[in-house]
């Protein structure tokens, strides 16, 4: 059985995908852009960030620097203010704290990471949090997820990853770790095909690790 549980974090363990999308979209507006939603999933995928839509546009680096102050504003208006819970993710952790040792391994921003946890009981299980300030090269470089590696002093077999987008899955193959793919509404179409293992919510990740190898 596997040792250790790297987590994801947004998509995973709270709902928070959309909103980043809501918060770019809402400040690009404003800017006057219209941010296309299957183009943006795409970008992400590659890692290429909520801007390259607009970049590709010609919207210049002044315009964008006060675009990303608003994004990054309302954002965590909506951290604060939307309904962000996966239900089952608190009962999920409780049972597997049993059986492995977790840590989350994040692109969230230390700023942000911490509001959505001023009043959650995630962090709790686990032993430590990876967050965009804490590594160089972003998802879908394995960068993240061998920092993870690195911190648990744990080897690519003895560990799992849980992500929710093609960009995670990307990071944790390129890590040569095994990835299971929970699903997340927002991300359903990216492509899975590499996963190890694909659940329906973190209720079902108890029974992948004990037959995982």
């Amino acid at each position: 059985m596997k040792e250790y549980v790297l987590f994801d974090h947004d998509g995973v363990l709270v709902d928070t995908e959309f909103w980043y999308f809501k918060s770019a979209e809402r400040a690009l507006a404003e800017a006057g852009f219209t941010l296309d939603k299957d183009q943006y999933l795409r970008d992400m995928t590659r890692g290429s960030g909520s801007w390259a839509q607009a970049k590709a546009a010609g919207v210049d680096e002044r315009t964008l620097s006060r675009v990303r102050a608003a994004r990054n504003g309302y954002y965590q208006e909506y951290l604060r203010t939307e309904a962000i819970e996966i239900d089952g993710v608190v009962d999920a952790l409780t049972e597997l704290s049993a059986y492995v040792r977790m840590a989350i391994v994040t692109t969230a921003k230390r700023a942000d990471f911490d509001i959505i946890h001023e009043k959650r009981q995630i962090r709790q299980f686990m032993d430590f949090v990876i967050v965009r300030e804490d590594y160089g090269l972003a998802k879908p470089h394995p960068e993240p997820y061998l920092a993870g590696l690195e911190r648990f002093g744990a080897t690519r077999e003895e560990a799992l990853v849980v992500e929710d987008s093609a960009r995670g899955l990307a990071s944790a193959v390129a890590a040569g770790i095994d990835c299971v793919v929970v699903h997340n509404e927002f991300t359903k179409a990216n492509d899975f095909s590499r996963a190890s293992y694909r659940i329906g919510s973190l209720r079902e990740l108890k029974d992948v690790l004990l037959r995982a190898g």
